[in-house]
């Protein structure tokens, strides 16, 4: 080393603050599928709308939520849908009001891509994985309401939304970009089947097109770009906030499932399969299977077995960056399933490959207070970490701990009837 004096420039999480390069002017309001949040959610998009001027995306789907249509016929539907209609029908007036002043897309159809300047997410943590799954590339600032059953992605509360909006739209809040990993399947024979393939004139087809229909070959038809929304993804790839996760399905046979560093060759799982994920997922199934929990701005990716069938097999933290291959061993009695936040699930077969790194575009969560507040709060909210029965101070038995090793049991008895 010419220089002896290494140096490593450690950045502060607190310096991560939202600023604006030019005033928002679009939001995208993602609500989950719940009567409940009907009312914040006209509340919000109205306010958005009248006090605001803002231009309000949402998904197509909502304009065909029964409780915000008054066309329906009530006759075919059940009693309590009735009462339930009926319970609302201040909130549908209100939301009909707005409906020609909204902008809808449809998930799969539409790219969202350059189009969206801030997100709103009104539900659980399952609203921010799908905000996450919608831009498979950039993501906007995501700003997450609690009005699910966790929420432990959502530190916002909806009583003062006016306020908490304003100060997010002013600039005045603190980030925590949560690291997503790229996932790609390399089924086997593409590279066989890509050499195949005719010369069209004097040039071959590209390399990408090579891949599209090899993948739409193995899998009977379907495309294999994993949900992505106009080729939003590149190279076949998908972006996971939380996990990939790698199992044995319904067979009842243990995984055999080898695991590549950067090409080297780790070890083999056996046992009911694999979960890859983030910090930020080390709070959910993670978790579940005994993995430890990260803060979000850890840059690392976990390996976590499911149920190993071994007793020295620890869960581990590898560098953020590098590239896990994951396959299926030849020996192996089965395949497996595997599945990219829960959704896409899919088989990998003897001689399929799994990559799996860091992806470039991680997901801008918007918090309440910052960083480290928002995380123990999740953590001691939705967890209830490190929750127990306080062990009395030392007073309180110090006439009992002072006493000698000589004392006799009577003595004891009479110190404390003494004490009562």
């Amino acid at each position: 080393m010419k220089n002896s004096a290494m140096v490593m420039q450690i950045q502060d999480p607190a310096s991560q603050r939202l600023t604006w390069y030019k005033p928002p002017l679009t939001v995208l309001v993602i609500k989950k599928k719940d009567s409940q949040v009907l009312l914040p959610f006209v509340q919000l998009v109205e306010w958005l709308v009248q006090e605001k001027r803002m231009v309000v995306w949402v998904e197509s789907a909502v304009l065909e939520d029964k409780l915000l249509r008054d066309d329906v016929k009530l006759e075919q539907e059940s009693t309590k849908f009735r009462q339930v209609h009926a319970h609302y029908a201040g909130v549908r007036a209100r939301f009909l009001a707005l409906r020609e002043k909204l902008v809808t897309f449809k998930d799969g159809r539409d790219d969202l891509t350059d189009r969206i300047d801030f997100i709103v997410c009104l539900g659980g943590d399952g609203t921010l994985l799908y905000a996450s799954q919608l831009f498979q590339q950039s993501v906007p600032p995501v700003m997450a309401f609690y009005l699910g059953s966790l929420g432990f992605l959502t530190p916002f509360q909806c009583d003062n939304f006016q306020e908490q909006v304003t100060n997010v739209l002013e600039g005045h809040a603190a980030l925590t970009l949560r690291s997503r990993l790229r996932c790609s399947i390399h089924r086997k024979g593409e590279r066989r089947k890509e050499s195949l393939l005719p010369v069209v004139g004097a040039n071959l087809l590209k390399p990408s097109l090579h891949r599209q229909l090899n993948y739409v070959e193995l899998n009977n038809g379907q495309t294999g770009n994993f949900g992505c929304n106009n080729n939003n993804c590149p190279n076949n790839s998908i972006l996971v906030l939380n996990e990939v996760v790698i199992n044995r399905g319904p067979s009842p046979y243990l995984s055999n499932i080898d695991i590549f560093l950067d090409g080297k060759y780790i070890t083999s799982v056996q046992g009911d399969g694999l979960i890859v994920s983030t910090p930020t997922g080390s709070t959910a199934y993670a978790a579940a299977a005994g993995a430890s929990m990260i803060h979000p701005s850890v840059p690392a990716i976990l390996v976590t077995p499911i149920c190993p069938h071994s007793l020295s097999f620890r869960p581990i933290v590898v560098p953020a960056g590098v590239e896990l291959m994951i396959s299926i061993s030849p020996d192996s009695r089965n395949t497996s399933r595997v599945s990219f936040d829960g959704r896409n699930d899919q088989e990998l077969n003897h001689g399929d490959s799994l990559r799996v790194t860091t992806s470039i575009y991680p997901v801008p969560s918007i918090c309440a207070q910052d960083q480290i507040s928002d995380w123990f709060d999740s953590l001691a909210e939705g967890l209830h970490w490190n929750v127990r029965k306080r062990q009395k101070c030392l007073d309180e038995l110090s006439d009992l701990t002072a006493s000698g090793s000589e004392d006799t049991l009577d003595e004891f008895d009479n110190l404390k009837i003494y004490d009562a």
